[in-house]
């Protein structure tokens, strides 16, 4: 086969590049993306919030010793450019926007886009895998399904012992469950992203057309909230996407679901691990996470073409077990009637695709990230760290 001319083979190199470093992102940050990010947007009324004000200066929330090594993606530092932002007419109509419909201050708000930088690397991040990169499950679940989160997840959890069960028994959610998420997100707390806020999501508003409608929504969102908090737009840190603290919440979901779960009188993602533990279990509350209901169950597929209907019917559950038996789709375990289940593909390159039944909450975990792969880390993991719980601490949760 004839070699590609130099710029070809440098610009495939460079997409496959873009390509390892989103199959490696161990935290969240945009919904619809499949490694690893962050909160959907539909959001139903928060059950229990109270005004978003965050503590002036983050504190390091319960982080493990020994820091674990970092994914490629956390290697490369942000790279970020001066920018011209308050010219741009586009930014000139979002300012007055915000000025009609918000109050705003035009020339504060002006000023603040001037002192924003262009994020390149976020952009660069964003970029979708190339076609035909092909996805595997069990090479992702390794990410996430090792030694490192399962040892610092069973540190995490006795140390925070008490937030995690008034967690789950307020809002129904499994401790385990809420003690994944945050390490799958950022190794409870370790990673939590150096991008500054402001950049990633002014950039991805307007530089980055494939998704500016929802993150100009997040910026709208975010500048909300710097305004509610009292704090400079400039100062916070996140994710390239502009998601924040422990449980990666872009601003949106900050606003909508965040607690005030140690009672302090102010919300604290970034430096407190009881209020990212208590707006965890209230985002997956406010979602429609059904106290004591599975996750899923195991799959068996006679036939992959025959039960791709299925599959294509979307995540959402629908099909109860004798439609799913339709396209012959089974599962070795007693499923109760009426139970409204999808059939989740999680393919693993050239190799047999696996599958699972997803239950309402598999759903639910979808909605914190919409990749299934993601869901299906953070429910392994939980498991993980619930048979590895010393059996001191499991009589002192039962």
């Amino acid at each position: 086969m004839p070699s590609a001319p130099s710029s070809g083979r440098a610009a495939a190199a460079r997409t496959l590049a873009v390509a390892m470093l989103l199959s490696a992102l161990p935290f969240a940050g945009v919904p619809g993306l499949e490694a690893g990010h962050a909160a959907a947007t539909e959001a139903p009324p928060a059950r229990a919030t109270t005004r978003p004000v965050q503590k002036p200066a983050p504190k390091p929330g319960n982080a493990p010793a020994q820091k674990p090594a970092q994914s490629k993606a956390r290697a490369a530092a942000p790279v970020t450019v001066a920018a011209d932002y308050p010219s741009r007419a586009e930014v000139q109509a979002f300012v007055r926007d915000m000025v009609d419909r918000h109050g705003f201050d035009e020339a504060a708000l002006l000023a603040t886009f001037g002192r924003t930088r262009t994020a390149e690397t976020a952009v660069k991040l964003m970029q979708p895998a190339p076609p035909g990169f092909r996805r595997s499950w069990i090479a992702y679940r390794s990410r996430f399904v090792e030694p490192v989160r399962i040892r610092e997840g069973l540190r995490f959890w006795a140390s925070n012992a008490d937030a995690v069960r008034r967690a789950s028994q307020r809002f129904g959610v499994p401790e385990e469950i809420l003690v994944s998420i945050i390490g799958v997100e950022t190794i409870y707390g370790r990673n939590t992203g150096d991008f500054r806020v402001m950049d990633a999501l002014t950039t991805l508003s307007f530089d980055y057309p494939r998704r500016a409608a929802y993150f100009r929504e997040e910026l709208e969102q975010y500048l909300l909230l710097a305004r509610e908090a009292g704090f400079d737009p400039l100062d916070w840190r996140g994710s390239f996407a502009g998601a924040v603290g422990l449980p990666q919440f872009m601003p949106g979901s900050i606003r909508r679901h965040a607690v005030d779960f140690d009672g302090d009188g102010r919300i604290d993602l970034r430096g407190s691990a009881t209020d990212a533990i208590g707006s965890v279990a209230s985002f997956l509350a406010n979602h429609g996470w059904q106290p004591g209901g599975p996750t899923h169950f195991a799959a068996t597929v006679e036939d992959e073409i025959r039960a791709r209907p299925a599959v294509d019917a979307g995540i959402p559950p629908r099909l109860v077990a004798l439609e799913l038996a339709e396209f012959g789709v089974t599962s070795p375990q007693e499923i109760p009637v009426g139970e409204k289940l999808s059939l989740i593909d999680l393919p693993n390159g050239d190799d047999t695709t696996h599958y699972v039944l997803g239950a309402n909450n598999f759903w639910v975990v979808t909605r914190y990230n919409r990749s299934y792969f993601y869901a299906m880390a953070v429910i392994d993991l939980a498991r993980a760290l619930r048979e590895g719980m010393p059996p001191a601490q499991a009589r002192a949760r039962d």
